[in-house]
């Protein structure tokens, strides 16, 4: 049986975050119910579609953050 790693800083985070995004769309209740796999194909896709954005809006914003320092 594999022993179960630590998760890193990011992966804290990007659950964190998950959880966030999760209860905006009102699926926490959900999630907490059944699970992440009790989502449905479109719930996930929803979630992770968001999730992407504001990663990426994330690091455009620390790039220009960079950039004017």
């Amino acid at each position: 049986m594999r022993e179960k790693k630590e998760p890193t800083e990011a992966e804290k985070r990007d659950l964190a975050m998950k959880y966030e995004i999760a209860e905006e769309l009102g699926l926490l209740e959900k999630v907490r119910k059944d699970g992440w796999k009790g989502l449905t194909a479109k719930e996930s896709g929803k979630l992770g579609g968001i999730m992407g954005k504001r990663k990426i809006d994330a690091r455009r914003k620390a790039q220009q953050e960079e950039v004017q320092e």
